[in-house]
């Protein structure tokens, strides 16, 4: 029992994490029906602002939080201004398209700019294990767990309490009728890219602390993705949800499984639990059923 427990407590905290950073994935999907295939690397890139800036001498943690958002937000309204409202009114899959070659340009020019080697984010929270019952869990887990539940808060205040959040729940609902309504709805997407910024930063540093910053960092955004897909493209709750059940399976099978098959288990288990579960419900678990008649 208490190495199920010890399994348990890990995965529910990485899972937070992942779900942090799902809810990227699930802003940009609600306000504008496109999956953004480049959320890996925005991820990374905010990892790596944080490591060059606490790199430089006589820097401070705060300097690189700060910065690191603003590079991040000020890099999802650019993003959203230049590159993809002219794509508005196009097909879905030219968005799409968009996304994925950004993702390409980004894993090719960081290397560039930032060099390849792997870089640390270094935060002062020390290596001593925290004890939460019969589990003991590193503490940036505990850290980045606390931070996704303070985000996730936040964000469900935003978006009930908010004008402007109500506002971005009326453009993702229906973008015409908001429009109708006298809301700007191009104004909203930039706001949606922005917050994506927001999330990636907070990913980036915490991921970043976890594992080291390099171009492998990017692949964090497939690890991400059967979250979404679990609780929903559109369900900022279906992403915390999935984040704490895919946590949970890969921590499970990482444990249970791995001893039996030397390792790997925890990097597959998510996808096959995915594809079962859309083969119950296609739109996720807590994902809006769409249906077309013609």
């Amino acid at each position: 029992m208490p190495e199920f427990l010890q399994f348990l407590f890990s995965g529910l905290t990485v899972g937070a994490i992942y779900a942090l950073i799902a809810v990227g994935f699930t802003l940009i999907y609600s306000s504008s029906d496109v999956i953004n295939f480049a959320q890996g690397e925005f991820v990374m890139m905010a990892g790596l602002i944080a490591a060059a800036v606490l790199g430089a001498e006589g820097s401070l943690l705060i300097a690189a939080i700060v910065a690191t958002l603003a590079v991040m937000i000020g890099f999802g309204f650019g993003l959203e201004r230049v590159v993809l409202r002219p794509l508005l009114g196009r097909p879905v899959v030219a968005v799409i398209m968009a996304t994925i070659g950004l993702a390409a340009m980004l894993r090719g020019l960081t290397p560039i700019v930032f060099g390849s080697g792997t870089r640390g984010v270094f935060l002062p929270i020390g290596d001593e294990p925290i004890v939460i019952g019969p589990a003991s869990l590193p503490p940036i887990q505990v850290l980045g767990a606390a931070v996704a539940i303070g985000f996730f808060l936040a964000f469900t205040w935003f978006f009930k309490k908010s004008r402007m959040g109500v506002a971005m729940r009326a453009v993702a609902d229906n973008q015409q009728v908001a429009q109708a309504m006298g809301i700007n709805v191009e104004r909203y997407f930039a706001l949606a890219w922005a917050m994506t910024g927001v999330v990636s930063a907070l990913g980036g540093i915490i991921w970043g602390s976890m594992l080291g910053v390099d171009i492998q960092l990017a692949l964090v955004g497939l690890k991400v993705f059967p979250v979404v897909i679990l609780g929903g493209l559109d369900s900022i709750g279906g992403a915390l949800v999935g984040g704490l059940i895919v946590g949970i399976v890969e921590s499970l099978a990482a444990g249970y499984l791995d001893p039996y098959v030397g390792g790997g288990t925890k990097d597959f288990a998510p996808y096959v639990l995915m594809i079962l579960v859309l083969m119950i419900r296609p739109y996720g678990i807590f994902g809006r059923r769409q249906i077309e008649r013609v």
